[in-house]
């Protein structure tokens, strides 16, 4: 993987988030959690989680920003990705696992009505090199505006597509 083919997101925050990411990154490897300094995220921590995957492979929200409560419609902290219902659901599998199995940055935006919801995964590994978690953001948009354009090198969708990269 090559830093050109990294998805960079759909709102500045994003690509800021993938950014730092990169950064992290020790040459091509996915950047391992205890890199990431929560200090540089405190802007964004409200829109923020994190997922954490036991040797089953069964996912757990270890860290639930409070966007993600208003997004959810409960605190999602300690609760099982199982336990989210909805288009949420379908975002949160689909993107969780498109995360470790790339081992790269995805997201994209889900239109539902007047609402758009942003989203990106960003895996992440454990000291002994196994992704065993993926950071999270996802925020509610109040227009397409806050989108950044194809010619800023991330993909707008349309209505339909629920999956950037």
């Amino acid at each position: 993987m090559t830093k050109q083919n990294v998805f960079k997101g759909v709102t500045a925050v994003q690509r800021s988030l993938v950014d730092y990411w990169c950064l992290l990154r020790e040459s091509d490897c996915v950047p391992r959690r205890e890199s990431v300094d929560p200090g540089h995220l405190r802007s964004m921590l409200a829109s923020i989680s994190i997922v954490e995957f036991d040797d089953s492979g069964a996912g757990r929200f270890r860290i639930a920003g409070s966007r993600l409560r208003d997004l959810l419609g409960f605190e999602a902290r300690g609760h099982r990705v199982e336990d989210v219902v909805g288009t949420a659901a379908e975002t949160f599998a689909l993107g969780l696992s498109a995360a470790i199995d790339r081992e790269a940055p995805v997201g994209g935006v889900i239109e539902a009505g007047e609402r758009l919801h942003a989203w990106l995964r960003l895996p992440l590994a454990a000291a002994d090199g196994r992704i065993s978690q993926v950071l999270c953001h996802d925020e509610i948009l109040p227009s397409r505006r806050f989108l950044l354009s194809p010619s800023t090198g991330s993909s707008v969708l349309p209505k339909s597509d629920r999956f950037a990269a």
